[in-house]
């Protein structure tokens, strides 16, 4: 039998209400709303039947969309974006109930960022409205098989002018929701003789019905309620009206939203770790031996504080990147890699000592524990790896040489 772990149901006795502290009141609000929509519309039982069949949960999205959180105040008409402080509310809310749906909408609020601040008019009337009420689902397709962290360098895929259009050929792969979108934010390279590896490369916005375009599902450890695809295209002919941004600028264009998905991939990977450390407590607190509560061993219950202690530590950093990224403080995009330095390693851990504490019972897949545990593991290589973090925060925070 599944424990409740999912928007703060059913806690044991003593479990602190995560965040309330933190939280202004529109923060406040807005947790307790999707906690709601999650026990309401996608309790564990549910959560757990989608990841093993490996299905997209499109009626739960809708709910999503339904009450405003896809769109979370941006503007498709002005362009004006969400606020960031209350983006990783949702995502970590998310993330600690329904995890693949939080990284879905990791990479819409990507897309929404993108199409608000280089999208027309009609690209934000056709693809942002719809994706904004939660109607329409975007992917955002940039990695490429052997590109790595040197994507730009390393890039394949490229587009050719032909008149007034384009022919776009290459193949992208582990781009999320690519099965289930409409559309797809490409990059591709547009020119061979830029100034720099960064430059000479455009952004498209790609219908994933187009012709010459074929998707293929990966098969993934985790994130099994959002596919995971190969992308091939095979010269496919796109308008003139399909350039997202600026020619050429496109991967610059991008730089400039990687910080709001290092802070929402945070957000995600502490969800991640105090689900895990939910269902840790509420088993240690049930399960018996020895004439007592596991939860009374010494041993157990030090991992579990330990637990605890990277929980909290990760949620200050992350509320100090979020208030930096609301204020537009210089400094942060360091403080958001550290904060998804500290959330990916508190999740990597915390589910590792979970299965440890529940034993058998964390390897069964009666238990949500075994999803945490493969879900953490995306975010120490997505979006960026932790190594290529800890060089960018040695860099930039400590005056370090350039490692890289």
């Amino acid at each position: 039998m599944q424990s409740g772990t999912a928007g703060g149901r059913d806690r044991p006795a003593g479990w602190k209400v995560e965040a309330v502290g933190t939280d202004s009141s529109d923060q406040a609000e807005l947790r307790e709303l999707v906690r709601s929509i999650l026990a309401d519309h996608a309790p564990d039982e549910r959560v757990a039947r989608l990841d093993e069949s490996e299905t997209f949960d499109e009626e739960f999205y809708g709910h999503l969309g339904a009450a405003g959180l896809i769109g979370l105040g941006a503007d498709p008409a002005t362009g004006e974006d969400a606020d960031p402080r209350h983006e990783i509310v949702v995502l970590e809310e998310l993330g600690a109930g329904h995890t693949s749906m939080a990284v879905c909408l990791v990479v819409q609020y990507m897309a929404l960022r993108l199409l608000s601040h280089y999208g027309d008019d009609e690209q934000r009337k056709r693809v942002l409205v719809p994706l904004a009420e939660g109607s329409g689902r975007c992917a955002f397709a940039l990695s490429e098989e052997d590109g790595g962290t040197d994507i730009a360098r390393a890039m394949r895929t490229k587009a050719v002018q032909d008149g007034s259009g384009w022919v776009l050929s290459g193949r992208k792969t582990w781009i999320s929701g690519a099965a289930t979108s409409g559309y797809a934010i490409v990059l591709a390279r547009t020119s061979e003789d830029a100034g720099s590896a960064i430059d000479g490369i455009t952004m498209f916005l790609v219908p994933l019905d187009a012709a010459g375009v074929s998707v293929r599902v990966l098969d993934t450890a985790g994130i099994h309620g959002l596919d995971t695809c190969e992308v091939t295209f095979d010269d496919v002919r796109l308008d003139g009206s399909t350039v997202l941004g600026r020619v050429g600028a496109g991967f610059r264009q991008v730089i400039g939203t990687l910080n709001g998905e290092r802070l929402n991939a945070a957000a995600v990977a502490l969800g991640i770790a105090r689900g895990a450390l939910r269902s840790a407590v509420e088993y240690a607190s049930q399960r018996q031996a020895f004439g007592r509560s596991i939860g009374g061993f010494q041993a157990l219950q030090h991992a579990l504080v330990d637990g605890a202690v990277r929980v909290e530590s990760a949620r200050g950093l992350l509320i100090r990147a979020a208030d930096a990224a609301g204020a537009g403080e210089a400094q942060s995009d360091t403080f958001s890699a550290m904060a998804k330095i500290a959330a990916a390693d508190a999740a990597t851990d915390i589910t590792d000592a979970g299965m440890r504490v529940m034993g058998g019972a964390g390897y069964s897949r009666e238990y949500p524990m075994q999803r945490y545990f493969r879900d953490a593991r995306l975010y120490t290589f997505a979006p960026l790896t932790n190594e290529m973090l800890r060089n960018f925060v040695g860099e930039r925070w400590l005056g370090l040489p350039r490692s890289y």
